[in-house]
């Protein structure tokens, strides 16, 4: 009678264990495929506006890469609002 108590006991542990490695692996998961992309996204933006995937010891490319990457985004926004002046507007 001890050892059928003792192995159901056993055997409820393993279940509660085994539960809660589930429940993490989906909070993990879970994690991963929400705002975690979203996020990790946005900080690869961030990076590659700033220059940041280039070596830290070479303070000149850094910066002419960031006035490089500023140039463009500013090119492009020049280009949107024409675009938009000269096609979108007049109608």
């Amino acid at each position: 009678m001890a050892q059928e108590k003792a192995s159901k006991h056993q055997i409820k542990d393993e279940s509660a264990r085994e539960s809660r490695r589930i429940i993490n692996r989906v909070e993990r998961e879970s994690e991963k495929v929400g705002t975690s992309s979203m996020a990790r996204t946005a900080n690869k933006v961030r990076d590659h506006f700033l220059g940041e995937e280039v070596p830290h010891d070479d303070h000149i490319e850094i910066l002419g890469k960031r006035i490089a990457r500023g140039l463009a985004i500013l090119a492009f926004i020049g280009l949107a609002i024409s675009l938009y002046i000269n096609y979108i507007a007049p109608q």
